[in-house]
């Protein structure tokens, strides 16, 4: 499955590293004031044109509601950000048919006019208000902009450079590697666990196990039943983001329907280390609202989407995961994968030397995920051993302290022998 995937993950990947080097998005925030149609759009159009991380978005959406966006439209762009991106559609075009890429952009935007529609009745005003305190609380680590090295008028300058300019500058193009080789980076992980995860299952798992997890032959009821357990499964499989990808196609094969994994898909938001980090931002009260919100979302889009495809008659029914053999066959797969595979070479070189390029002003590496963030608007900040650094989250942020306070205690323990 990854041998077959790869020429996708690179285009994907670097479509957008592209979109997120070029596209400008200075001050966003400040038209995210409300759910209306308008700022819901725009939403959806920011986290379009963003990482596909997960944890990126989360962080990003966090950002956005404590700068003073609306809650609602807020959690548009993290639904946006994970569920309408392009490496998403091509990995699923590849490993599943062109019918789940589709489906992406349909489910995707049915979820979103639905948190539109309903979320300002379950995410009542009074818990929003609570959450946002809880988000505005005093943080040293966020008191300021210049803490960035570059000012908010520079940015906006580097950002709003014409496009053509842009595209005709190594520089910027290194900064685009960069930003694609920061997201693979960031999901190494996600990426290894899905695709082991999915071989085994696709392999070891025999069919009479997924036939008691998923009913067949009761029409309706089996579609509603498959749509339910789809986002249950995401938020036990630990997997998010691109990752849950090759777990969709290893559920596809073994027999749930087309309904239960886009809801799946769509699952990567509930997954249970993501729920954590609602806890801590947000608040329990809150944080049980929203998970609840997103799962119905998530199972009534994935069941409105199979009934979309049904009525025009392009669900898709071949089931058959191949396995391909472990030798090397020149197809069309092989030529594409050595032609991307240059291609991804040429990026992380244009990464790697982006500083001689005239690359990175205005842009830092998280030191804990390795992911690119643009310093005047990083989640969060830390000043650490005389050094400014820049994360992608809090979660990044604290495992990197609590590393560093570690480092300080183990060398202020006398050494054996001494008083």
């Amino acid at each position: 499955m990854f041998w077959a995937t790869l020429w996708a993950l690179v285009l994907g990947f670097g479509i957008s590293g592209a979109v997120q080097a070029f596209v400008p998005k200075t001050k966003m925030q400040a038209s995210l004031g409300t759910h209306r149609p308008r700022a819901v759009a725009r939403a959806a159009g920011y986290g379009m044109v963003s990482s596909s991380c997960s944890y990126a978005a989360t962080a990003m959406a966090k950002s956005l509601f404590k700068k003073g966006a609306d809650f609602v439209s807020a959690m548009v762009f993290m639904i946006a950000s994970t569920n309408l991106v392009i490496e998403l559609g091509i990995v699923m075009l590849v490993l599943l048919g062109w019918q789940f890429m589709a489906a992406e952009f349909v489910g995707g935007p049915i979820m979103i006019v639905l948190l539109a529609l309903i979320g300002g009745m379950v995410l009542t005003p009074r818990l929003v208000s609570t959450a946002r305190r809880r988000v505005a609380r005093p943080d040293a680590a966020h008191d300021h902009l210049a803490m960035s090295g570059v000012s908010e008028e520079r940015q906006a300058q580097l950002e709003h450079t014409a496009l053509r300019t842009k595209t005709r500058s190594l520089a910027a193009w290194s900064d685009a590697a960069a930003y694609s080789v920061a997201d693979v980076t960031m999901l190494r992980r996600e990426l290894v666990i899905g695709y082991t995860v999915a071989g085994f299952l696709a392999v070891l798992v025999p069919v009479h196990v997924w036939n008691t997890l998923f009913v067949h032959g009761h029409g309706f009821w089996t579609s509603l039943e498959n749509a339910l357990v789809g986002p249950l499964i995401a938020l036990l499989s630990w997997v998010c983001s691109i990752g849950n990808v090759p777990l969709a196609a290893a559920l596809w094969n073994g027999g749930i329907s087309f309904g239960g994994v886009i809801a799946f898909i769509f699952g990567d938001l509930i997954a249970m280390p993501l729920i954590f980090i609602y806890r801590r931002f947000y608040g329990t009260a809150l944080t049980v609202r929203l998970v609840a919100l997103l799962y119905a979302l998530m199972a009534t889009a994935g069941l409105l989407t199979e009934g979309i495809f049904a009525l025009l008659g392009i669900v898709p029914t071949h089931r058959s995961l191949t396995v391909t053999s472990s030798h090397l066959t020149w197809d069309y797969t092989t030529f594409l994968n050595i032609v991307f595979i240059v291609i991804a070479a040429a990026g992380w070189w244009l990464a790697r030397h982006r500083t001689r390029l005239g690359g990175g002003a205005g842009y830092a590496i998280d030191p804990v995920c390795g992911m690119q963030v643009r310093t005047s608007d990083a989640p969060a900040r830390l000043a650490s051993g005389g050094e400014r650094h820049y994360f992608c989250s809090e979660r990044c942020r604290d495992h990197f302290s609590h590393a560093a306070d570690h480092r300080l205690r183990s060398s202020e323990l006398p050494l054996h022998g001494e008083p």
